[in-house]
């Protein structure tokens, strides 16, 4: 099964905008597992850089530098059918590599 990764932008008003992906998962690593290998690539197992790890950014239109952020928030993970919808072709493997990377700069 693939890997819905969920995560949101909450902007300095609390509006909210979220996105989900699908990553394929061929070695069908468990989902607690992989929860587990997210929560600890993040900033405070919740925050990431958007951009820095090759997902779409989910800023509002009116962003405003000196009251908003870039950090995106981790939702969940989920199984599904679903095919997988990573632009990059990315397993949920790679992804997470990507946002421990990312974590450490």
């Amino acid at each position: 099964m693939n890997i819905r990764f969920s995560y949101m932008y909450r902007d300095a008003g609390n509006f909210k905008n979220w996105c989900e992906i699908v990553f394929s998962n061929p070695r069908n690593m468990p989902l607690k597992n992989l929860s587990v290998m997210v929560k600890l690539a993040l900033l405070d197992e919740m925050y990431f850089d958007a951009f820095a790890v090759g997902v779409p950014d989910l800023f509002f239109d009116d962003y405003e530098e000196d009251l908003d952020h870039d950090w995106h928030e981790f939702e969940r993970l989920e199984q599904v059918d679903s095919p997988p919808t990573d632009r990059q072709e990315r397993t949920i493997e790679t992804f997470i590599l990507k946002l421990t990377e990312k974590k450490l700069k």
